[in-house]
């Protein structure tokens, strides 16, 4: 039985320890929480920061601001499509090649309630970018991130994957299988939305089962004034008025709505497998994030396609 609690108190400048010799990378850290992110792990002297973007010329924007904040820091550009499996796999052996460790993987990046499309690999779109992306992201730095645990000690090494409270929006399926290596046109694009965030939490609990020396959560920032709304297209103008009209109301803003990720990444009472809703908060998942067959189902389905796209890369 899933157990709840309260939020937390956090502060950034107060509470993110020292990040001395840490090598810390964001995916999608151009705009909004990703960004955001970046300059508060920036003033806690990390050892590497790594920021992974589809677009480079912005990444390099985001850089040259933080740089001019924290002059000494040290980060880096990795060119990242999270819709092109290919992409990541580049992405990753990039990082490898440059990098003897990895303490903390921060999957940030994603699109929201997008029109019917494809990945270039042929799954529908959100699914594919927001978690199948990093399924393979996550796998393929799995090895330097257990190598760094073994150096650091159980817990001290995270991987934190954003999620949503739309999770709870996935069609009543909770993930249509059958659906993803399609358009999904029988499925709203709020659906569609949300099966991609379930299966992030889903992911993160069956791996945090399975690598027990990582602490592996996901995170739910709340309603926060991000740019997200801007890729919903216009198949979804009604639901992206009532969000800009709600979000100046009801959410909170980057500063604010970031440091629930940035608490996941760096706080000693983190638990693994755990899913936390805003600051800290638990309890507060759909049913489907306690279907433990969904979980075995979503796993045994990413494995497959996962080693089918890396066996075919091989040949």
């Amino acid at each position: 039985m899933e157990t709840s609690s309260s939020p937390i108190s956090f502060i950034a400048a107060r509470d993110i320890p020292p990040l001395t010799k840490k090598v810390i990378l964001v995916t999608g850290g151009t705009a909004g929480l990703g960004k955001q992110s970046i300059l508060e792990f920036a003033k806690h002297d990390p050892g590497h920061l790594w920021l992974a973007a589809r677009n480079v010329a912005k990444a390099q924007e985001t850089v040259n601001e933080v740089v001019k904040s924290v002059p000494n820091v040290r980060i880096s550009i990795l060119e990242l499509d999270l819709g092109s499996l290919a992409s990541v796999r580049r992405a990753a052996s990039q990082f490898l090649g440059s990098s003897s460790r990895l303490d903390v993987l921060l999957n940030n990046a994603g699109i929201m309630a997008h029109p019917e499309s494809l990945t270039k690999d042929g799954y529908e779109l959100q699914f594919g970018t927001n978690f199948l992306g990093h399924a393979l992201l996550i796998r393929l730095l799995l090895p330097i991130m257990q190598r760094t645990a073994l150096q650091m000690g159980p817990g001290d090494v995270r991987i934190v994957s954003l999620t949503s409270g739309s999770h709870a929006r996935a069609p009543p399926a909770g993930i249509v299988f059958e659906s993803l290596k399609t358009d999904a046109s029988s499925l709203s694009a709020v659906e569609r939305y949300g099966q991609s965030k379930l299966a992030n939490i889903l992911y993160a609990k069956e791996l945090a089962y399975r690598i027990p020396d990582i602490r592996i959560a996901s995170v739910n920032p709340g309603m926060v004034r991000t740019g997200l709304t801007n890729v919903m297209g216009k198949n979804n103008l009604a639901y992206r008025v009532i969000l800009s009209v709600l979000s100046p109301i009801m959410g909170v803003s980057v500063e604010e709505g970031v440091k629930a990720q940035l608490w996941a990444c760096t706080a000693k009472d983190v638990r693994s497998g755990e899913y936390y809703s805003r600051m800290g908060e638990t309890g507060k998942g759909s049913p489907h994030t306690r279907d433990h067959k969904l979980q075995d189902n979503l796993w045994d389905w990413t494995q497959k396609e996962l080693d089918a796209f890396l066996a075919s890369s091989q040949s």
